[in-house]
């Protein structure tokens, strides 16, 4: 396609499958991927499929690259990320409106993910300065104990669509910093985002004389790229983003090898509606957090669970709120919600709406599939509002689609912390409220079991200073801010005896 951004981008009719820095390497022989836009249905571009010797090719030369990456005092690997941040400010507009277009979120969050890149490189390059460990008095005398953190070595990230560049920028900043190499399988749904990062930050490598394999990216079938990272035991950290059973697949296989991963997976987001709630903050936090990105954040409001005496208020002004939803070309700034990212997915939505109805559940808004001019590509939804209950089998899923459940409760908020945590997820979740007595049990020990609690503002999004992940058929580990920082090292507990005796333990002595 001649669209303006994808030349901007380097992104031609055919991209190679890899790429480990600054140069791009591989072929079409074992095929190509194609890249259709969701937004209009037309082919956006071509990329060469990678072969088992294009995987042993990147993970070879990642090890070559983690034996002096290791060595780089972590300020200076720093400042490559800075310089990263710095071209990524540079593509911010251009990359934008191809993660819009190619996922079809709406541009306006396109631009917010690629800002959200830049957040991480700056935050990371703070972090550079700040990989402390402890210092712990000893119990033997004239002994010091202490704690360093090492570079791990190859990190393995895959990440999905939705967010197929933040996930990428969250991990491999953070791994760079800690003395770390990492390899990215981008998602299949969203491969070309890929390319266009690695077409740019490749100057800064090459000015930077930073060796091949620092940052990798590589292109190819679930079967030969994803299948080979998780079961490699050269990769000893795997950050994976994806359903629920691919997580597991991904821990069962890490386990397997006694390697380590982060896993963050589905969530089935509630938000809590007290009687004490301020509706003028309530309802925009929950149309936005269902419709941003057409519902498919992993925490994308999902559910209300709503007092039994705001039930009718909130219901209504929902729906006189949903009814200005402008939906249509994500790279139309004047639309609120873009399409889903393919057919596959519209039908998984149609599909959780009839096994809704089969349960007894009613629509009450939406739900139906967009056609006619401007919607030609067919994943173009209605988000949808259901009324429901908490227990449905339906309501126990994630559905990545804009469907929003309501669910009363009545009585104190205890009720409806039970009936938010009584889902198999646990990633993010809110309450509104102005009651502090509410707020305060929400976000104790008895409240919400999840990895996010907000007060007052929605459950969708994250800042890159608080650590991200969640609990349950989430996932575990945690990824950019706080000290997720951790899970990208190796600690090691140091004892340092400076003294002329060696005092053994349990007070042995031995005559030498």
């Amino acid at each position: 396609m001649s669209l303006p951004f994808l030349k901007q981008l380097g992104i031609g009719e055919l991209s190679l499958p890899i790429c480990t820095g600054a140069r791009h390497s591989g072929d079409d022989s074992d095929g190509v991927q194609e890249s259709f836009s969701p937004a209009d249905g037309k082919l956006i571009g071509k990329i060469g499929k990678a072969k088992q010797s294009d995987y042993e090719h990147v993970v070879a030369t990642a090890e070559k690259a983690f034996l002096h990456w290791r060595s780089v005092p972590a300020p200076k690997r720093g400042e490559l990320v800075r310089q990263i941040g710095v071209k990524l400010r540079e593509i911010k507009d251009p990359l934008g409106r191809l993660v819009s277009y190619e996922m079809g979120k709406s541009l306006q969050e396109g631009l917010g993910e690629v800002q959200e890149m830049i957040d991480v490189c700056d935050f990371a390059v703070g972090l550079s300065r700040q990989l402390y460990g402890l210092t712990m008095h000893s119990e033997r005398p004239d002994h010091r104990m202490y704690e360093q953190w090492h570079p791990m070595g190859i990190v393995g990230i895959i990440s999905a669509f939705n967010f197929p560049v933040a996930v990428w920028a969250w991990n491999a900043m953070l791994a760079a910093v800690c003395g770390d190499v990492s390899v990215w399988k981008p998602s299949k749904k969203a491969p070309l985002t890929a390319i266009a990062i690695f077409n740019a930050i490749g100057e800064v490598f090459k000015d930077n004389d930073v060796p091949e394999g620092v940052m990798s990216y590589i292109v190819g079938p679930g079967a030969v790229v994803g299948e080979s990272m998780i079961n490699d035991t050269r990769i000893p950290l795997i950050s994976a983003t994806g359903s629920t059973r691919v997580g597991i697949r991904v821990a069962e296989a890490c386990a397997r090898r006694l390697g380590k991963s982060i896993l963050e997976l589905g969530g089935n987001n509630a938000i809590i509606i007290t009687p004490s709630a301020d509706l003028k903050l309530t309802i925009p936090a929950v149309v936005f957090g269902c419709v941003g990105t057409a519902g498919q954040r992993c925490t994308s409001t999902r559910r209300l669970i709503i007092h039994e005496s705001m039930y009718d208020q909130v219901k209504a002004a929902l729906i006189k709120a949903y009814t200005t939803v402008r939906i249509g070309d994500p790279l139309d700034t004047t639309n609120h919600m873009g399409p889903l990212v393919d057919t596959g997915a519209v039908k998984d939505m149609q599909d959780a709406l009839e096994s809704a109805r089969q349960e007894g559940a009613s629509i009450i808004y939406g739900g139906e599939v967009l056609s006619g001019a401007g919607f030609e590509s067919g994943c173009y939804v209605k988000p949808c509002i259901v009324e429901a209950k908490n227990e449905m089998e339906i309501v126990q899923q994630e559905t990545f689609a804009p469907i929003l459940y309501l669910c009363k409760y009545s009585g104190d908020v205890e009720l409806a912390i039970a009936q938010q945590n009584g889902v198999p997820q646990g990633l993010s979740s809110a309450i509104f409220s102005t009651n502090v007595l509410e707020v305060e049990e929400f976000l104790s020990t008895r409240g919400s079991d999840c990895g996010l609690a907000n007060v007052n503002i929605g459950t969708s999004g994250a800042e890159i200073g608080g650590a991200f992940g969640g609990e349950k058929e989430t996932g575990w580990g945690r990824e950019s801010g706080s000290d997720s920082w951790r899970y990208y090292m190796r600690r090691q507990t140091n004892t340092i005896n400076y003294g002329k005796e060696l005092p053994l333990a349990q007070g042995i002595e031995f005559d030498v």
